[in-house]
């Protein structure tokens, strides 16, 4: 009776450690999926400032030389 208590116990922890593991992923997928998302709205600025710059120096006629 023993060996098949501890197999239900080991069992049972092994899920428990897998559980308390998936959540640790979720959490830092969460977190990643965060910091990808402002980088982009990061680039995005980026892109649009760099846009108007050269919508600017167009309208102007200057060139970069």
């Amino acid at each position: 009776m023993f060996w098949p208590m501890l197999a239900v116990a080991l069992g049972f922890l092994g899920i428990a450690v897998l559980g308390v593991l998936g959540i640790s992923v979720f959490v830092e997928a969460r977190r990643l999926g965060d910091e990808v998302a402002r980088t982009a709205a990061r680039i995005d600025r980026a892109a649009q400032d760099l846009e108007r710059a050269a919508t600017d120096l167009a309208h102007t006629g200057e060139s970069l030389r």
